[in-house]
Formats: structure tokens, sequence, C-alpha cells
């Protein structure tokens, strides 16, 4: 058998959510360490620099939850190319980040359940840039931002939940629609991801405009128009 080293992302993912075999997971490691790195990284810088310490024990909590229930998420991994696996790995780390500091947050209120990826991230970290939206982040808090998105999709059911996922992960997270697409419970292409994208962008500047004054939205949608 050839050197693990030499496999592709692909062959050396299916031998670690195949196996266990050590040597394959030492690659594993090996290669996918700093995108792993980097992405928890980002993700604890979202809540507090004070965590810096524990980001060590959230790099190795991401590799255990990929090996939780016999490697179920690499075994649901489906690749679209020979680097989805970074993306894929960049959303589990996050997830992994986020859901430790949603478990204090809830332990240190005396609450009884976490929420899920979908739920908003309310906490008041600072957003990246959110094409399209830069006058609502500075009129809006965030927790009024998700009202609305409630509302524009109102009626969707379980879509409902997995839009607002796809929007905060892509406009709090930074993810790329590429990125979305590759987690398995969105089942979306890509393009798909870029369409609910756009949908709830037009929506959100729909009922913004019908809740502004007529000459506040007017200078609105011309500073809006001339970014695009």
């Amino acid at each position: 058998m050839a050197p693990f080293a030499d496999f592709s992302s692909t062959q050396l993912v299916r031998m670690c959510a195949g196996s266990r075999n050590e040597k394959a997971w030492e690659e594993f490691i090996r290669r996918f360490q700093p995108v792993v790195a980097a992405a928890a990284l980002r993700t604890v810088r979202r809540w507090s620099e004070a965590a810096y310490p524990q980001l060590d024990d959230l790099i190795q909590d991401t590799y255990l939850k990929l090996c939780e229930d016999d490697c179920n998420l690499l075994r649901s991994f489906q690749s679209e190319h020979e680097d989805s696996i970074y993306g894929f790995l960049k959303v589990v780390a996050a997830n992994v980040v986020h859901d430790h500091f949603k478990s204090a947050l809830a332990a240190k209120r005396g609450a009884s359940r976490t929420e899920a990826i979908a739920e908003p991230l309310m906490a008041d970290l600072k957003a990246p840039g959110i094409e399209g939206l830069d006058l609502v982040t500075q009129r809006l808090r965030l927790d009024q931002i998700d009202t609305i998105l409630r509302q524009v999709t109102a009626g969707k059911g379980k879509d409902q939940e997995r839009n607002r996922a796809i929007f905060w992960l892509r406009h709090r997270l930074g993810f790329t629609a590429r990125e979305i697409a590759q987690i398995p419970s969105i089942k979306l292409t890509t393009e798909g991801v870029e369409s609910v994208l756009g949908r709830l962008l037009a929506a959100i500047q729909s009922h913004m405009a019908d809740s502004t004054p007529h000459r506040e939205v007017k200078g609105w949608n011309r500073r809006n128009r001339s970014k695009r």
C-alpha cells in the first residue's frame, strides 16, 4: 500500500472514516491541522480573546467530534471536488467552538439545553462585512435582523431554519457559499446556497423599505446600488 502521504484528500478521508488506522489518522492531522486550527482560532476570536488558552482543547475536541459515532461525520461527508474537505473541516471546527461557548453560557444562566448551529448567533460579536447590509447592521441589532429573517421565511417549515442558518453562516461567520454547501445537513449545491442568500437579502431589503421613511429608503437604495 502506498504511504498515506501520497493519498489524495478524498482517499485519506475515506481511509480514516472506514478504519482506526493510526498512521492514516497521523497523516490526516498533519495535513489538515492548519485549516482546523485556523477555523477554531477565527471562531474563538468572535467570542472572546480571553479564551485563547482554550484553543488547543477546542482543536482536540474537533478531532473527537470527527471520531464520534464511528466517524459518522466523515462517513457522511460527500466530496464535490478534491478540496471540499477543507471547507467541511472549517464548518466542523466552527461548530465545535460555538457549541462550547453556548454550553458555557447556558450553564452560567442555569439553562438546561444549548442551541443548535441553526439558531442565530446573537452574542454581541463583531460581524464581518455583510454585503448589501452595511446600513442594516448600523441601524438594527442582530436579534432584530433575525426577527426580520423569521418573518420573511415564515411558512417555510424546515427550510426556514436551514435558510436562517445559511444566512448567519455567511454573514456572521464569513463562510463562502461553497463551504456552506459542503455541510451535509444543508443539502444544497453551491448555486442553491447562493440563490437562497440572494432571495433573503432581497426580502430583507424589501422589508426595510416598507418600514423606512421614503427619503431614507431612497438614499439607502442609492448607496446599495453603488456597491454592486
